[in-house]
């Protein structure tokens, strides 16, 4: 374990008392006793672990240990940087885009019969939409559909920063394109995809992946 953790005696608490499992924790005035740190100051550094997603605290319960997750601090960030600068999107965007490749084939040999069968739900969901009348952007079915590829893959930080990149994706409203002929070019890339993977051709999903997110940076993302 690191030696300490600079400026927080709450989080120092948590990396201590630690057993990895989610469990309730001591009042704010208990720890403050054990502590030696008043009520005030854990208050505030309280508010910074739940940011973090360290903890969650509720009324009746109060304040319980949570699993660890990267996306909280990941996410935190990132809408700052948004709200600094839209074009940090493209950045990180590039970022998501070289982590789904670098990880393609690891997480694709992870997924379940049961993972194969629901991908393929989620391509009949999608064009459902697209061929409807009106016509409805699947975009929670591509979110799912991408973060479903990689969540067997044991790696907190990978998973996050995927996770940051699609809330990042309806923040600038990308979700909500609606250039039909553009949506199912996307699409017939994500049949490929999940065709390729369905049949174990996991080179061929990745090219697919591949010429996919080229085609999406075509997409133009809208100043405001």
């Amino acid at each position: 374990m690191l030696r300490s953790f600079p400026g927080s005696d709450f989080i120092r608490y948590l990396l201590t008392t630690s057993n990895g499992d989610a469990e309730h924790l001591p009042s704010l005035n208990e720890l403050s006793s054990t502590l030696g740190v008043s009520v005030a100051a854990l208050r505030e550094q309280l508010e910074v672990a739940k940011a973090l997603g360290l903890v969650e605290v509720r009324p009746r319960t109060g304040i319980r240990r949570l699993p660890y997750t990267f996306f909280p601090a990941v996410q935190q960030s990132l809408t700052y940087a948004l709200h600094l600068d839209r074009s940090h999107f493209a950045a990180f965007a590039d970022l998501r885009n070289h982590l789904e490749v670098a990880y393609w084939d690891q997480a694709v040999r992870l997924l379940t019969a049961e993972d194969l069968l629901e991908l393929q739900a989620m391509m009949v969901q999608a064009w459902e939409k697209l061929h409807g009348s009106p016509v409805h952007v699947p975009h929670e079915e591509h979110r799912r559909l991408h973060l479903m590829i990689y969540r067997r893959l044991e790696n907190p930080f990978v998973l996050g920063l995927l996770e940051a990149y699609w809330d990042a994706y309806e923040a600038i409203g990308l979700n909500v394109y609606t250039d039909l002929d553009h949506l199912q070019q996307v699409w017939q890339f994500h049949q490929q995809m999940v065709d390729a993977v369905c049949a174990g051709d996991f080179e061929m999903g990745r090219q697919a992946l591949v010429t996919h997110q080229d085609l999406l940076f075509l997409k133009p993302v809208k100043a405001g």
